[in-house]
């Protein structure tokens, strides 16, 4: 099948319009201008794939420059980090450059304008300045400085820049108008005195220029084609537009300023100066913590490059602020780390399994297969005993039929091992089991439901695993005007856990990323060292979050039944079911946020309640997509196949429609 065509996004029909009236596209450039201030995060991605992926799109180089005006907050350590990270996601610029570089032509700039009447220095207090300035509804009126002689004006310009004066006796305002209708017209300040070491320049200047003033003459000098910012600077525009006017040669390139919807992510903060106070106040251990949003958290967290350029492309372009759900997030490093990560088997909360008739002292070495998505990941050898652990969630004395794992007198099969029944159990003085005897059968052709995990007691390596939840237990921690966003603070955000895994895991080297089978995603954390193993959790294998909030469902058909107490709540194979007949029409965003609620409620249905849709005809595609994913769920968690399953899998696989064998082969 032929890739289907994405249409534009409106900042790409923008360039397509520019080009068509003729814009050679030779002088097409972007950039990307962090200030070096903090570590980027989650929301930056967003505006580094945008700028990136344009000139990928169109073959133009993109800058990366640093808008370093403000020394008070800016450190080499943050440029590097920046950079570090840039890389990190597989783009590459064209210029390295810096505002600092362009210090000296922005001051002969704002020389220009004060000989031409256009800037002159205010010597008020800022309270002073700000009750001047009006509101958005009353204009603002001049100040007693505005009228100073272009020479009193030149010559105390030059002496904040020699140093003469303390930080707020003077700034340096372009002169536009006191009663325009948006503020930022209301004589907007250029420069400000500020006696601090600029990491780049150290003390050669003591007067900085304001981000207004820097931004759009950085761009004109760079021959920046579109300058591409978030929404909250689209009343930026008209100053950007004031500025360069005042400057632009007529045989070069005007920069052209257009903004987009900022990236806002649920249970997250975005503001560098929030995230700054979770590090200094030990609330994390430092910028790259992985309960952090920024890249450095993420990467170290596990998250895959590839993940977050998915994550930002199907989230899209849009020209208005909106809330994206972390599971969306979450949802992408699955769906990459699915593909790619080893399956290896640990055990986090084990209990001890005693097979009874297995032979004293042996042991084997059995074979499984890394990875059943990649063809090229071969296998490995574990090792098998007599003596084994499992998770103590898998075994329960008395279990009813939905219980796929273990239970007394049940059998279940060992991952690429033996068919178990358990027998009995042994007790401590407090009622808890301690040891669950088992018999083994080497007859593996018998058909039973559940699959376990395990890790045998004699080779099992000790490892801790970091077990990371949501750093905040409020959707919007930063939204309350009358509550502080600490207040919010998850404090079960970091669980330790003394786990065993699987010899093979030995010499696992940081940043290598794994699935633990039926637990979730894991990576080799920074802190590992080859006498103590220490992994991060990456993301569960599903959403476990959606357990403690009602499920949003995509039609709504869950809110609806909510809101109606008089009306039955619906059975989850039906919701799954619904969400089916509605599944192709959905644009790729909505059907990943359905695809996450049916693995949801694939929890709560039997196999008994899928099977009879693996007759649905074959014109139904939604409603066997959803089946497929349903069933993956249950295959995960501990259900075994059977001729049915394969037969309703095998042509799946067969099938026309692209989604559903894309599906069929993750199962």
């Amino acid at each position: 099948m032929s890739e289907e065509k994405k249409p534009l996004n409106f900042l790409e029909q923008i360039i397509e319009e520019d080009l068509a009236n003729g814009l050679p596209k030779s002088k097409l450039r972007f950039r990307f201008p962090p200030e070096p201030n903090g570590y980027l995060h989650i929301g930056h991605t967003k505006a580094i794939g945008i700028s990136f992926g344009l000139g990928e799109k169109y073959n133009a180089p993109v800058n990366l420059r640093f808008d370093d005006t403000n020394p008070a907050k800016e450190e080499q350590e943050y440029v590097d980090a920046i950079k570090e990270d840039v890389a990190w996601l597989g783009y590459t610029w064209d210029k390295e450059l810096f505002s600092s570089d362009y210090f000296q032509q922005l001051y002969d700039w704002a020389v220009m304008f004060i000989k031409e009447g256009k800037a002159y220095v205010d010597s008020q207090s800022s309270e002073a300045m700000a009750e001047q300035k009006g509101t958005p509804t009353q204009p603002g009126i001049d100040g007693p400085y505005r009228n100073r002689s272009v020479a009193e004006n030149l010559d105390l310009f030059e002496r904040m820049k020699k140093g003469e004066f303390e930080e707020g006796s003077h700034i340096l305002r372009a002169k536009i108008d006191m009663q325009h209708p948006n503020m930022l017209m209301r004589d907007p300040i250029m420069y400000r005195i500020l006696k601090k070491h600029h990491h780049r320049t150290g003390n050669d200047w003591c007067i900085y220029p304001m981000y207004d003033w820097t931004h759009g003459e950085s761009d004109y000098i760079e021959q920046i084609s579109h300058s591409l910012c978030s929404l909250e600077f689209k009343p930026h525009r008209e100053l950007y537009n004031w500025f360069l006017k005042q400057i632009i040669d007529e045989d070069k390139l005007k920069p052209k300023q257009r903004e987009f919807a900022r990236l806002n992510l649920s249970y997250t903060i975005m503001s560098k100066r929030k995230l700054l106070k979770l590090v200094e106040d030990k609330i994390v251990t430092g910028w790259d913590d992985p309960r952090m949003p920024t890249i450095s958290g993420l990467r170290r967290r596990g998250y895959t490059p590839n993940s977050l350029r998915k994550f930002v492309e199907t989230v899209g372009v849009a020209k208005r602020d909106n809330v994206i759900e972390v599971s969306l997030l979450e949802f992408c490093i699955r769906e990459d780390l699915n593909k790619t990560a080893p399956r290896v088997m640990a055990v986090l909360d084990p209990v001890k399994l005693v097979i009874t008739n297995y032979p004293e002292g042996k042991e084997e070495w059995l074979e499984a297969e890394n990875n059943q998505e990649d063809d090229s990941a071969g296998y490995r050898k574990v090792p098998f005993s007599g003596e084994l652990y499992i998770e103590k969630e898998d075994f329960k004395e008395v279990a009813g039929n939905n219980f796929f794992r273990l239970k007394l007198g049940g059998e279940v099969r060992l991952k690429n091992a033996y068919i178990i029944k358990a027998e009995r159990v042994l007790k401590d003085s407090n009622g808890n089991i301690t040891e669950i005897h088992c018999t083994y059968s080497e007859d593996t052709s018998k058909k039973v439901k559940g699959t376990l995990h395990w890790v045998s007691v004699k080779h099992a390596i000790k490892a801790e695993v970091r077990e990371y939840d949501r750093l905040f237990v409020d959707e919007a921690p930063d939204s309350h005007s009358e509550k502080d966003f600490m207040e919010f603070l998850n404090p079960n955000s970091l669980k330790i856990i003394d786990a065993f895994v699987e010899p093979s895991l030995k010499d696992a080297k940081v940043g290598e990323r794994f699935q633990f089978q039926r637990i979730g995603y894991f990576n080799v954390d920074n802190d590992s060292t080859k006498e103590k193993l220490v992994f991060n959790k990456t993301v569960g294998l599903r959403d476990s979050w959606e357990k403690q909030k009602p499920v949003e469902n995509t039609n709504n058909l869950q809110n609806k039944q909510q809101n109606n107490t008089s009306q039955p709540q619906r059975k989850a194979i039906d919701v799954i079911q619904q969400l089916g007949k509605k599944f192709t029409n959905f644009p790729e965003e909505k059907q990943l946020k359905a695809k996450a609620e049916i693995q949801e409620l694939a929890k709560d249905i039997s196999y008994e309640d899928l099977q009879p849709l693996f007759n649905t005809a074959a014109k139904k595609v939604g409603t066997r997509i959803a089946v497929t994913i349903a069933l993956d769920v249950l295959l995960k968690g501990g259900l075994q196949s059977n001729t049915e399953i394969n037969e309703f899998i095998a042509k799946a696989l067969e099938d026309d429609n692209e989604l559903l064998k894309s599906e069929a082969q993750l199962v």
